[in-house]
C-alpha cells in the first residue's frame, strides 16, 4: 500500500513563447534576411493532483536565462475561479441597493441606463482586469511592471480593499449575531417587552408606521439590542467594544483566515458553498414570498415602467454609480483571482459570464425583496414608500420584521441570515485576497510566509474593526462606508484605464490577450478601453465631487472634524498614485528623458532603453565624424 504522500501524479508541459524586441519605427529597416534580437520565454507547467504550478524564465540570445519568478499555483478547477469571482461580485449590495434603486428610479425604465452603462463601461473594465491579471500573473501592484510609473494605483486599490475590510466584516458579524438570535422559540424582535426597549416601542400589530413618534420592535432590536446606539451620543462618544459583537467578529475573522491561509487551494473550495447558497435561499424565499398577501402588488411596483424618469439626470448618475460598484472593478480582486488562472484560460468568456450573472442576480433579488415589502405594505395598510428602504436597514430591520410575522418565523430567519452570511463571506474573502496577493507578489519574501502574513492581515483587520462594534460603532461604520471606497475607487479605476490604454497601449494589450486565448479583442472592446471607459470614469469622478453630501446616520449629522477625517482616509489611498510616480521617477537613472523612458516602458524591455530603442519612444544621440561633440536626446512618439 503506497503512502498518500507518494501517490502524486505529475504532468509536465513546456510552453515556448518567442518575444521579439521590435526596434523603433525611426530606426533603419533591416535587410529581409536579418532577424531581430529575440528571447524565448520558457514556461514550465507542472500539474499535481489537478493543481497547476507555473514558472517561467527568459532565455536571451546569448543563452543566459533570466528567472522571472517563483512557481505560482493555479485554480484546481475552472469552476473554482468562476465561483470565486461570482461570489465576490454578488454581495449584500445586490440585495439591498439595486432593487431599491430600480423601484425609486423608474422601475423597469431604470434598466435602460443600467444596461447601457453595463455594456459601455462595466463589461469592458471587468474584461480588462481579468486579462491584466491573467497575462501578468501578479497581484494589483505587480501587474504594473508593464508601466512602472503607474504602480501606485496598485497600492491604491490594495489600500481600498483593506479599508473596506475594516467595516465590511462588521456587517457579517451582525448577520451572525442575528443568526444566533434566531435559534429561539420566539424571535427577539417581535415584542416590546425586552430590557432594551424604550417607551416609544409599539408592537407589530399596530399601525405604527403612520406614527413618526413610535418605533418598531425590529428597529429597536437593531439599534438598541444589537448596536446599543442609545448609549452613545455621537462619534465622539464611542465607548468600549460590545463583547457579543466582538465574539461574532472574532468568529468571522477565524473563518476568513482558514478560508485564505492556503491560497486558492482552500478558498476555491469554500466558494462552492458560499457562492451557491445565496441562490438556493433566494429561490426558497421567493417561492414563499409570492404566496403572501400583497406580494404581487410589491412586485408590480418594482417592475412598473416610468420612462419619464429617464429625463432625470440623477437616474443616469445612479445607474452609472451602481455599475461601478456592483461589479467589483477597482478593488484589485479580479486581478488577484485571474492571476491564478492558467495562461490559456478564456478570460473573455469568463468576463461575459460572470458580469452577466452579477446583473441578473441583482434583478432576481428584487423579486424576493419586493414580494416581502409588498406584504409589509399590505399588512400595515400603508404605501409601499413607507416600508421600502435600502442599506443595512432593509436586511436588519424591515426584512426581519416581515419574517417575524410568518408561521415558523424562526426557521425563515435562520435561512435568511445564512444567506446574508454566505453573501458577505465570499466578498470579504475576495477583498482580503486582493491585499494578500497584491503584497506577497510585490514583496517576494512574503511568499514563503503566506500563512503568517495572512494571519497578520486578518488580526490587524479585526483590531481596527473593534471600533465599529462599540456603542457608537455605527457612526464609524457609516463614516468608513461613506469615504473608504467612494471617489477613491472611481479615481483608481480611471488611472488604471489610462495606464493600460494610453501608456501601455491598447494594441499591445490586445496582442497579449490574443497570445492567451488565440483571439484578438474586437474594435468595440478597443474603443471602449481607449475612449469610452476613461471618459465615463472621468465623468463619474467629477460627479462624485460635485454631488458630495456630508455623511449622516438617521437624524445624526457628523461634525466637521469627522468629515475631514473621512476625506483624509479617502485621499490616503488616492495619493499613492502621485507619490509612487514621484518616487519611481526620482529613483531611475539618467536624464529627464531617460527617466521618462524607463518609467513608461515595461520592465522586461528596459534593456531597449539602454540601447536607445523604446517601444513608445525613440532616444537618439548625434555624433560628429571623429567623436561625440554633443548629445541631444529627444522623445518621439512611436507610430505602430
Amino acid at each position: 500500500m503506497y503512502s498518500n504522500n507518494l501517490c502524486l501524479i505529475w504532468k509536465l508541459k513546456i510552453i515556448l513563447r518567442v518575444v521579439t524586441h521590435m526596434s523603433s519605427a525611426m530606426a533603419p529597416v533591416k535587410p529581409s534576411g536579418t532577424a531581430g534580437p529575440k528571447e524565448v520565454e520558457l514556461i514550465l507547467v507542472k500539474e499535481q493532483n489537478g493543481v497547476q504550478f507555473t514558472s517561467s524564465a527568459l532565455v536571451s540570445p546569448s543563452g543566459q536565462t533570466q528567472p522571472s519568478g517563483e512557481e505560482r499555483e493555479t485554480w484546481g478547477k475552472k469552476i473554482d475561479f468562476l465561483l470565486s469571482v461570482i461570489g465576490f461580485a454578488v454581495d449584500l449590495a445586490n440585495v439591498w441597493r439595486f432593487p431599491y434603486l430600480c423601484y425609486k428610479k423608474g422601475g423597469g425604465a431604470f434598466l435602460v441606463p443600467y444596461l447601457f452603462f453595463m455594456v459601455i463601461a462595466g463589461m469592458p473594465l471587468f474584461y480588462m482586469e481579468l486579462a491584466l491579471g491573467q497575462y501578468n500573473r501578479e497581484g494589483a501592484a505587480g501587474v504594473w511592471k508593464i508601466c512602472p510609473i503607474f504602480k501606485g494605483v496598485g497600492f491604491t486599490v490594495i489600500l481600498i480593499s483593506l479599508y473596506v475590510g475594516f467595516y465590511y466584516n462588521v456587517i457579517i458579524a451582525w448577520a451572525l449575531f442575528y443568526l444566533f438570535s434566531s435559534f429561539s422559540g420566539e424571535l427577539p424582535w417581535i415584542h416590546c417587552n425586552n430590557t432594551w426597549n424604550s417607551p416609544n416601542c409599539s408592537d407589530l400589530n399596530s399601525t405604527l408606521l403612520n406614527d413618526t413618534y413610535k418605533t418598531t420592535p425590529a428597529l429597536e432590536y437593531f439599534e438598541r439590542g444589537v448596536l446599543h446606539l442609545h448609549e452613545s451620543s455621537g462619534i465622539d462618544d464611542l465607548g468600549l467594544p460590545r463583547w457579543q459583537l466582538t465574539s461574532c467578529l472574532a468568529v468571522v475573522i477565524v473563518v476568513l483566515y482558514f478560508s485564505l491561509w492556503k491560497g486558492v487551494k482552500t478558498s476555491g473550495k469554500v466558494v462552492w458553498i458560499t457562492a451557491t447558497m445565496p441562490y438556493v435561499v433566494l429561490t426558497v424565499l421567493l417561492l414563499r414570498g409570492i404566496t403572501l398577501p400583497g406580494a404581487i402588488d410589491g412586485i408590480k411596483a418594482y417592475l412598473s415602467v416610468d420612462f419619464l424618469r429617464l429625463c432625470d439626470a440623477q437616474v443616469w448618475i445612479e445607474a452609472a454609480t451602481q455599475i461601478c460598484f456592483s461589479l467589483g472593478v477597482g478593488f484589485g480582486v479580479l486581478i488577484a483571482f485571474s492571476s491564478y488562472n492558467k495562461f490559456s484560460n478564456n478570460c473573455y468568456r469568463d468576463a461575459i459570464i460572470t458580469s452577466s450573472i452579477n446583473s441578473l442576480t441583482s434583478f432576481f433579488s428584487g423579486f424576493v425583496i419586493f414580494s416581502f415589502l409588498g406584504y409589509m405594505s399590505h399588512k400595515h395598510n400603508v404605501a409601499l414608500d413607507k416600508v421600502a428602504t435600502d442599506g443595512p436597514g432593509l436586511v436588519f430591520i424591515i426584512y426581519p420584521e416581515a419574517i417575524a410575522t410568518l408561521p415558523g418565523s424562526s426557521v425563515w430567519a435562520v435561512i435568511f441570515f445564512i444567506m446574508l452570511l454566505t453573501l458577505g463571506i465570499d466578498s470579504a474573502m475576495g477583498g482580503m485576497e486582493s491585499v494578500i496577493t497584491g503584497l506577497t507578489d510585490e514583496f517576494k519574501f512574503l511568499h514563503k510566509h503566506r500563512e503568517l502574513f495572512t494571519l497578520f492581515i486578518v488580526v490587524f483587520t479585526f483590531l481596527i474593526s473593534l471600533i465599529c462594534v462599540t456603542n457608537g460603532g455605527i457612526y464609524v461604520f457609516t463614516l468608513l462606508d461613506h469615504f473608504a471606497a467612494g471617489t477613491s475607487i472611481l479615481f483608481g479605476v480611471l488611472i488604471e484605464a489610462i495606464g493600460i490604454s494610453w501608456f501601455y497601449g491598447v494594441d499591445r494589450f490586445s496582442d497579449d490577450i490574443q497570445e492567451m486565448i488565440g483571439q484578438r479583442p474586437g474594435l468595440y472592446w478597443r474603443l471602449c478601453w481607449k475612449f469610452v471607459s476613461p471618459c465615463f470614469l472621468l465623468f463619474m469622478v467629477v460627479v462624485s465631487f460635485a454631488t458630495f453630501n456630508p455623511p449622516k446616520y438617521g437624524s445624526y449629522y457628523f461634525p466637521a472634524w469627522a468629515t475631514m477625517v473621512g476625506w483624509c482616509l479617502s485621499i490616503s489611498s488616492m495619493i499613492m498614485v502621485p507619490l509612487y510616480a514621484f518616487y519611481k521617477f526620482c529613483s531611475l537613472p539618467g536624464s529627464f528623458c531617460d527617466k521618462l523612458a524607463y518609467a513608461i516602458t515595461p520592465e522586461t524591455e528596459h534593456h531597449l532603453v539602454e540601447r536607445g530603442e523604446v517601444r513608445q519612444f525613440t532616444v537618439r544621440s548625434h555624433h560628429t565624424s571623429s567623436h561625440r561633440t554633443a548629445k541631444q536626446t529627444r522623445l518621439q512618439q512611436f507610430n505602430g
